[in-house]
């Protein structure tokens, strides 16, 4: 899936086009559905790249998204449908899986153009934050003993031996928690825009799954995102910036299979680590670059210690090193390595972390709300949870 592979340069993948619906609370679109706000964010994503959508020939989702592509062609008028991929669920481990499909259908010439999309409506008996909304998984024998029913606490124990370990203090996770909301006061789509978080708030706040504050999970929320992939050469008759996709990828440890959401039997030596060290080595080296390049980073945020262990996987800091590099504002505006510039799934919403890509894409054409001068590479990173995660590298 990586762009390292002999592609020629025409033929490599760029993002061309975004698309978003409005982003509310959970619930507040249940009248609409999936489909519909699938395919607004899908004319939005065409409109933004200038692309009639019946050219689309791809689409990519993930986490048994509803939207079925052949309701998507009817809806969208879609001429020449040639390529249809799901990556499997854990959470939102396959947002970026969605975008490496994508680059892999159009670098290997299977579609010209294609839509990653993911469409969120939580809706009484299907939300996915609350206890027992994972009963589909098969591993839920193994949680449900223990009363781990939603994913705040099947994945506390890996946070709290995180913490034990290197000496994560509850401060450490609240600077993540505020820094991603201050983001969001300078974003008129996030819903969290005009309810600044302070830390006493934070301190306040009732406790979910301990060590997670109510401040320390992400919200639940309605709303669909969408991304347009096409080549290279392509993009250079279309009126937008196109950005790069240096590499976009799946993996994880050895060992690690359904991980927190599952057994629990991931190496014990790696128990506080979060999944990810093995696919961070792959997606640098398909990049052709190296942590010290990245310009700002995406970060999926479901629980803020999921932030600090992402931070170290992918080589922004030292193992262990998380929390004191997020006490001094490095990743704040105007930090030496801003975070989830939107508000991330914490404050901006949860769309299972497609929306963090399309942050990732404003950065790198110069339209985000808070802008890092001069961006050029940008790093995504999907959900911790089962093997395959994900993650891409974008640039201009």
């Amino acid at each position: 899936m990586s762009s390292a592979s002999p592609v020629r340069d025409g033929q490599r993948a760029c993002i061309v086009g975004i698309g978003e619906t409005r982003y509310t609370k959970r619930g507040e679109q249940a009248g609409r559905g999936e489909w519909a706000l699938a395919c607004e964010a899908a004319l939005n994503a065409t409109r933004d790249a200038g692309l009639d959508p019946r050219h689309i020939e791809g689409l990519a989702s993930y986490s048994g998204d509803t939207s079925l592509p052949w309701l998507m062609q009817h809806a969208l008028g879609i001429q020449r449908l040639r390529f249809a991929s799901m990556v499997w669920g854990g959470g939102g481990s396959g947002a970026c899986g969605s975008l490496a499909h994508a680059v892999a259908a159009v670098e290997s010439g299977q579609a010209a153009n294609v839509l990653v999309f993911r469409s969120i409506v939580q809706r009484p008996g299907s939300r996915y934050g609350e206890a027992g909304g994972f009963s589909e998984v098969p591993q839920i024998d193994l949680l449900a003993p223990f009363g781990m029913l939603m994913p705040a606490s099947m994945m506390a124990p890996s946070f709290i031996r995180y913490m034990y370990e290197y000496g994560i203090r509850t401060e450490h996770l609240a600077e993540v928690a505020i820094a991603f909301r201050d983001n969001a006061q300078r974003n008129p789509r996030a819903v969290m825009h005009g309810l600044p978080l302070s830390m006493d708030q934070y301190m306040a706040a009732r406790m979910i799954a301990e060590p997670l504050r109510l401040y320390d999970c992400c919200q639940e929320n309605d709303g669909a995102c969408a991304l347009l992939v096409t080549s290279a050469e392509r993009a250079r008759d279309l009126p937008c910036k196109p950005v790069r996709v240096m590499a976009a990828q799946q993996g994880g440890n050895p060992g690690w299979g359904s991980a927190t959401m599952g057994s629990h039997t991931m190496p014990a030596a790696e128990y506080g680590w979060g999944n990810g060290e093995q696919l961070s080595r792959d997606l640098y080296a398909g990049a052709g670059l190296s942590p010290s390049e990245v310009d700002f980073a995406q970060i999926y945020d479901h629980f803020t210690p999921a932030v600090l262990m992402s931070l170290e996987n992918f080589g922004l800091c030292g193992r262990g090193e998380g929390g004191d590099f997020v006490a001094d504002g490095k990743i704040r505006r105007g930090g030496s390595m801003p975070l989830n510039t939107a508000g991330g799934l914490l404050s901006e919403a949860y769309i299972h972390g497609l929306n963090l890509v399309a942050e990732a894409v404003r950065q790198l054409r110069g339209e985000s709300t808070s802008q890092v001068p001069g961006a050029r590479v940008g790093l995504v990173t999907a959900g911790i949870g089962s093997t395959p995660i994900s993650a891409a590298i974008l640039a201009v």
